[in-house]
């Protein structure tokens, strides 16, 4: 079943990364996500919730980045996912910056992007998502146009278009690569933008879930504005984190001092810390979208363990390929069972340490 993504790993790999993208993109609109690692076990059903009225046979999604224009979001859904997010979509078409803008750093399995919403605008994502027959868990990030002078408009625009299309909207107030879109993330501007999103989604008569999704280079204070904002405005949950600005000490490779936000395995500490945090300001009433340098089994535990009842992963598939996510799926139900987990739900949110990591968890009778 692995055996064509392992011979087209190489090339793949060769290929300037956004070709490379592309190919894939291709390879699973003409059907062919079966022959690239697709698992087709079922889930088990330790894995399953619901969570704001939607049923997830598994917490493990696709992150925004991968299929901008939801070009095949049901495909990804067949590679074994539990939900797809398209996006980031922006109201009008943009090419975003000019190219090259997305670098591989394989020794630290991490890439650095500084796309700036490219995107085929909202006529496109409608259009196609109309069409869909609804039978997965699909949601929409929605962004502004780089030349926009009215973000807030921007965004209600994203949701009026997509509220009936989607299972849940995405605010994305928090790529490092649009100029000043990151300030919307203050606690007057954020707390402005939310409550008229918040109106705007209510006047569409459609309840879809909408979350906001925050940056990992926050200070303390800002930290807890946003969880305070988010309790306040009712918003119905929140994605952590986006790419980092950041970088470690030891990033190395040709790469590592291009501008951009950097994504992979450099980013699970400080995105995990981050969810940890935001789970205790806001007192686990949100539920929160782990995202962030996930490439194991252990890794979306931690997550999950850190106050996410769902995890998205985007970064670690371009190193280890599709059957990735088959492989967290099963290694994620037998950490919840070692620990005397029923399920995921149950999970969310208990602190998760090396020594008891070791030892299975003990359960009263």
């Amino acid at each position: 079943m692995h055996s064509l993504y392992r011979l087209i790993r190489p090339v793949l790999r060769a290929l300037p990364r956004e070709t490379a993208h592309e190919l894939t993109l291709r390879a699973l609109e003409l059907g062919l996500g079966r022959f690239l690692g697709a698992s087709s076990a079922s889930d088990p059903p330790v894995l399953a919730q619901r969570l704001w009225g939607r049923d997830f046979a598994n917490p493990i999604g696709l992150a925004a980045g991968y299929d901008k224009d939801a070009l095949v979001p049901d495909a990804i859904l067949g590679l074994g996912f539990g939900f797809a997010e398209v996006g980031t979509v922006t109201p009008r078409a943009q090419p975003g910056n000019p190219k090259p803008r997305l670098f591989r750093l394989d020794q630290e399995r991490a890439i650095i992007n500084r796309l700036g919403f490219n995107s085929g605008g909202l006529d496109a994502v409608c259009r196609r998502l109309a069409r869909r027959g609804r039978s997965g868990i699909v949601g929409v990030n929605l962004g502004r146009n780089s030349d926009s002078e009215d973000a807030a408009g921007d965004y209600a625009e994203g949701i009026r278009r997509t509220a009936r299309l989607a299972d849940y909207l995405v605010v994305n107030v928090s790529s490092p690569n649009t100029p000043g879109l990151r300030e919307l993330q203050r606690r007057g501007m954020l707390g402005s933008l939310l409550n008229r999103l918040i109106e705007v989604r209510d006047e569409t008569g459609c309840p879809v879930p909408l979350l906001v999704k925050i940056a990992p280079d926050l200070t303390s204070q800002e930290r807890a504005d946003i969880a305070e904002v988010a309790l306040d405005t009712g918003i119905d949950g929140m994605i952590v984190s986006n790419t980092t600005l950041a970088r470690p000490s030891g990033l190395g490779g040709r790469h590592a001092d291009q501008a951009g936000g950097l994504s992979g395995r450099a980013l699970f500490a400080p995105s995990t810390a981050l969810l940890a945090e935001m789970y205790r300001l806001t007192r686990g009433r949100l539920p929160m979208v782990g995202v962030g340098g996930i490439s194991s089994a252990e890794d979306a535990y931690a997550k999950i363990r850190a106050g996410a009842s769902l995890v998205q992963l985007y970064t670690a598939l371009v190193f280890a390929g599709p059957g990735l996510v088959g492989q967290i799926k099963s290694g994620l139900a037998s950490l919840l069972a070692r620990d005397g987990f029923a399920s995921i739900a149950e999970a969310v949110g208990q602190p998760l340490n090396r020594a008891e990591a070791a030892l299975p968890r003990q359960t009263s009778a």
